[in-house]
C-alpha cells in the first residue's frame, strides 16, 4: 500500500472523525470512536496485506481482532494458524480467556471486551488444542531460579477431585514448590509468597511423582534443605522417603490440629473446657511433645474408638511432627496452606463450577493452561501461537 493510498482511506473516515465531536456523552463517544478505528483498521489491514485489489475468490477470510479480513490465497497468512482460520493474535485471546473462565461464557466476555462473535465450542477447540501442546514444555521445565547456599526448597503436594464423564469423580494430583527467601510479610508471619511454581496432573499418582522428581532434582543434591508439607496421605509419605530420604517431611500442623478437634466433638460435653484442653495439646505438638498428646488422649478417652483412631494417626506421622525444629527451618513454615490455596485457585475456580464434566484428556488439557499462567509463562503460550506447531508435527511424523 503506497502512502497515497493510506491517506486516501484515511481521509474516508475524516467526516465522520469530526462528526463525533459533536456528541456530548464521554461513553458515546469513546464507543463510536473505537468502532470507527476498527472499520479504519480493517480496511487498512486488507489492503495493507493484498498487494492489490483481487476477485472474491482468489481471497480467504481470516477471523481477527479486527473482524473478519479477507486475504490473498497466495499469502502465507491466509491460512490462519494451527488448523484455524483465526488469527494467532485472536487465538491467544481465546486461549487466554478460555482458561479463565468456562468455554460458555467466553463469547459473552469476548464480544464485550474486542466487538468479536466467536462461539463457545470454537473457544473449546482453540484453548483445548494448545493445553494439548503446552504438556510437551511443561512436563519437566523449571521456572525458578536456582538454590542459594542459605535457601531452603519447600515442596507441597496434595489432591483435589473434579468431576468427569469415565470415572465420575476423579483426583487432580497438585504440587507446590517454592524457595525460603520468597516467602514474603511485613509484619513477620510469612504468609505471602512471591514467587512459586505448581505442577498439576490427572494421573495416576507414580507419573505426577515422576514430574515433581525432575523438578525438584533439577535443583541438585540439596537434602535437608529440601522440606516437604503435606497431609498423612500414605502415598505421598511413601514417595517422600523412598525417592528424597534425605529430606525434612513435615505433617501438615494444621492437618493434626483438624484431627484432633474430630476427636474432642465427641468427648467433650462443655465447649469451654474443649477449648481448654485442645489449647493445651496444640502447645504441647508445638513444642514437639506428641508423646505426650498421645498420652493424654489415652487419658482422656481409653477404649475410644476415635481415639485410637487418632492415636494410630499421630503414630504413624510422629516422625513428621517435630514442629519445635522445622519453625526453626527456613521461613518457619509448618502447615500446608499454600496448597489448600492452589487448589482453589489453580483448580477448583476453573473447573470446579456447576455443571462441568471434564473428559481425562480435556481435564488434563485444562490443567496445562491453568499452570503456565499461575506459573507467570504465558509467554509459552504466546511463543506457540508464533509457531505453526500443527504443521511442524506432521512434518516430523511425515
Amino acid at each position: 500500500m503506497t502512502k497515497e493510498e493510506y491517506l486516501a482511506v484515511a481521509s474516508e473516515k475524516y467526516d465522520e472523525l469530526q462528526a463525533l465531536n459533536k456528541i456530548d456523552n464521554f461513553y458515546d463517544y469513546e464507543k463510536e470512536f473505537e468502532k470507527l478505528l476498527k472499520e479504519l483498521g480493517r480496511t487498512l489491514f486488507e489492503k495493507n496485506i493484498n498487494i492489490s485489489d483481487l476477485s472474491a475468490d482468489r481471497l480467504k477470510k481470516t477471523l481477527t481482532k479486527f473482524g473478519y479480513v479477507e486475504i490473498n490465497k497466495q499469502h502465507p497468512f491466509s491460512n490462519g494458524a494451527n488448523g484455524f482460520q483465526i488469527s494467532p493474535l485472536l487465538q491467544e485471546l481465546l486461549v487466554y480467556f478460555g482458561q479463565l473462565e468456562c468455554y460458555e461464557k467466553c463469547p459473552e466476555i469476548l464480544e464485550k471486551t474486542i466487538g468479536i462473535q466467536v462461539g463457545h465450542s470454537q473457544v473449546h477447540r482453540v484453548a483445548d488444542t494448545y493445553g494439548k501442546e503446552l504438556e510437551k514444555t511443561i512436563v519437566t521445565t523449571r521456572t525458578l531460579p536456582p538454590l542459594k547456599c542459605e535457601e531452603v526448597l519447600y515442596a507441597e503436594v496434595d489432591g483435589s477431585m473434579i468431576f468427569t464423564r469415565d470415572d465420575d469423580w476423579k483426583e487432580v494430583k497438585v504440587g507446590r514448590i517454592f524457595k525460603s527467601s520468597d516467602c514474603i510479610d511485613p509484619n513477620g508471619n510469612q504468609s505471602w509468597i512471591r514467587h512459586l511454581q505448581y505442577l498439576a496432573y490427572l494421573d495416576n499418582n507414580k507419573y505426577f511423582t515422576n514430574k515433581m522428581d525432575s523438578v525438584i532434582e533439577s535443583f541438585g543434591s540439596i537434602k535437608q534443605r529440601l522440606v516437604f508439607i503435606s497431609d498423612g496421605a500414605t502415598w505421598i509419605r511413601n514417595w517422600i522417603e523412598d525417592a528424597f530420604p534425605d529430606a525434612i517431611s513435615i505433617l501438615d500442623y494444621f492437618h493434626a490440629i483438624e484431627h484432633l478437634h474430630q476427636f474432642t466433638d465427641c468427648c467433650f460435653k462443655e465447649k469451654e473446657a474443649e477449648k481448654k484442653w485442645v489449647e493445651k495439646q496444640k502447645e504441647l505438638l508445638l513444642n514437639s511433645n506428641v508423646k505426650q498428646v498421645i498420652k493424654n488422649i489415652e487419658k482422656l478417652a481409653p477404649k475410644n474408638e476415635a481415639a485410637k483412631k487418632l492415636i494410630s494417626y499421630y503414630q504413624a506421622n510422629s516422625s513428621r511432627m517435630d514442629y519445635k525444629k522445622y519453625n526453626q527451618i527456613g521461613c518457619g513454615i509448618i502447615g500446608s496452606g499454600a496448597i489448600e490455596s492452589a487448589h482453589r485457585t489453580v483448580v477448583q475456580k476453573r473447573m470446579k463450577q456447576s455443571g462441568q464434566r471434564w473428559s481425562s484428556t480435556g481435564a488434563q488439557n485444562m490443567l496445562n493452561l491453568r499452570v503456565t499462567y499461575m506459573n507467570e509463562k504465558w509467554d509459552n503460550v504466546i511463543q506457540l501461537v508464533k509457531t505453526n506447531f500443527k504443521h511442524t508435527n506432521l512434518k516430523q511424523t511425515g
